[in-house]
């Protein structure tokens, strides 16, 4: 892909729907900027640091969210000022890394990777009792006749999290046979990104937890497990219910 090729491209929408967050009426809201998009910006959390708890910590999830995100974000935009490259959505900028300069490639996979995931983990999220407790509709019927149930969805995310060694992802993913399957990925991977992942594990990602340490260690210490099992009360399957939507219409 040469430079304006990858600009245009870049500047295509490619899917989602982007928060924003009405904090004094504490509502959510969808503003349809880009189709299954992720900004180059950070968007607004949909909730405030401690809804979470006692799942996930207020001090995690500031930290997390403010320092973390915040820092890929700010190197991923400095590497394509110096580019030059004007990118509308971060998703088409992860998607073809072997098509990027050879000087952009590494700091886009690891830095609009972990801006990317973020982005999305965070819409990945809900308080508990914010939401329905399990998926329905289509999904659910997906997860039932693709991975046998729900109980063994969780089973098998958790199993791909705890084998994770080091830092990483687990992902539910729609792949590349049209069925559901749960994947994993190291560092900032994503399963969108082409020529990183094995072809067979490319897909969408429906939702994913994050098993770097700076997601739970202030509250679990070294007890990821602990964190897996908590992290399943504040999933947004709403959120997944229209993730799986999506692509299934695409």
């Amino acid at each position: 892909m040469n430079r304006r090729h990858f600009i245009a491209a870049s500047g295509a929408a490619a899917a989602g729907t982007v928060f924003a967050a009405d904090k004094e009426k504490g509502k959510e809201q969808e503003t349809h900027i880009i189709p299954n998009g992720v900004p180059l910006t950070q968007e607004p959390l949909a909730y405030e640091y401690a809804a979470l708890e006692p799942h996930i910590d207020a001090k995690t999830m500031e930290i997390h969210y403010s320092r973390h995100h915040v820092a890929y974000l700010t190197n991923l935009t400095k590497a394509l000022d110096e580019a030059k490259l004007k990118v509308a959505n971060a998703i088409s900028l992860i998607q073809d890394i072997n098509g990027l300069p050879d000087s952009l490639q590494t700091v886009v996979r690891n830095n609009g990777g972990g801006h990317v995931n973020h982005t999305l983990f965070w819409r990945w999220l809900r308080p508990e009792g914010k939401g329905v407790k399990e998926p329905g509709g289509k999904l659910a019927e997906a997860i039932q006749s693709d991975l046998g149930g729900l109980d063994n969805l969780k089973k098998a995310m958790n199993e791909a999290a705890m084998k994770r060694f080091g830092s990483g992802w687990a992902w539910l993913i729609y792949g590349p046979d049209k069925k559901l399957m749960v994947t994993s990925t190291a560092n900032q991977d994503n399963p969108m990104m082409k020529g990183i992942v094995p072809d067979a594990e490319v897909g969408r990602p429906l939702f994913g937890v994050d098993v770097w340490e700076h997601a739970y260690y202030l509250k679990y210490l070294n007890k990821r497990q602990d964190y897996l099992t908590a992290w399943w009360n504040v999933v947004n399957w709403e959120r997944a219910e229209r993730n799986y939507a999506l692509v299934t219409s695409a």
